[in-house]
């Protein structure tokens, strides 16, 4: 991905505290060159999208009540841009299935800018950047807990995560590495010296 390329990602959220506050952490993610434009109801999302092509629009799915994606895809049949759901409520995982992420309050930086970077790269699938492969800190401290035989809740617990934050790390994890198995994870952390094989013989 081209790190000079500057991104229009439209945030649409009623409440100002969340808005504000996620536009403020996109702008802090290293090489992602965002520039939130903040929208506070659905009649000034639909003048924005009338007059501009975002590249990402991040939206509550119960945005003005609830946020109709399909219809609304409807409306604005330009195919670039990319949805993801805002999640600071319980949804309907169904009600998920229409956009092309979703991030939640709870998520952290890290799981943020991985999500964003997944998503920006299906559309350049042939351009292996090393870097986007490269595991965080984070990621390896849950391979670690992984290959010690820690469920996620004891993962989240002892990394003070959430649950959905440690399960979203560990899809990344399996997707950077393409290994999808404990047995393979453990394999892994031991060539690359995250975990000694003391450390993990009981587990063995």
């Amino acid at each position: 991905m081209n790190n000079n390329i500057s991104l229009k990602i439209v945030v649409a959220e009623t409440s100002v505290i969340v808005r504000s506050g996620l536009a403020a952490v996109l702008k802090r993610i290293p090489n992602l060159n965002a520039h939130p434009i903040e929208v506070s109801s659905p009649e000034a999302l639909q003048n924005y999208i009338h007059l501009h092509t975002p590249d990402i629009v991040i939206v509550n799915p119960t945005f003005g009540g609830w946020f109709d994606l399909p219809s609304f895809k409807t409306d604005h049949t330009r195919n670039s841009i990319k949805y993801i759901a805002l999640v600071c409520s319980v949804i309907d995982n169904n009600a998920l299935k229409e956009y092309d992420e979703s991030i939640a309050i709870c998520d952290d930086i890290e799981v943020i800018t991985a999500k964003i970077n997944r998503l920006l790269h299906t559309e350049e699938e042939d351009e292996k950047d090393s870097e986007q492969e490269t595991l965080s800190q984070r990621e390896k401290e849950i391979i670690t807990c992984v290959v010690k035989g820690m469920t996620n809740k004891a993962i989240a617990d002892k990394l003070y995560l959430s649950i959905h934050t440690v399960i979203t790390h560990r899809r990344n994890i399996a997707r950077k590495l393409q290994i999808h198995s404990p047995a393979g994870l453990t394999i892994y952390a031991i060539v690359n010296k995250l975990v000694e094989l003391s450390d993990i013989k009981d587990t063995l």
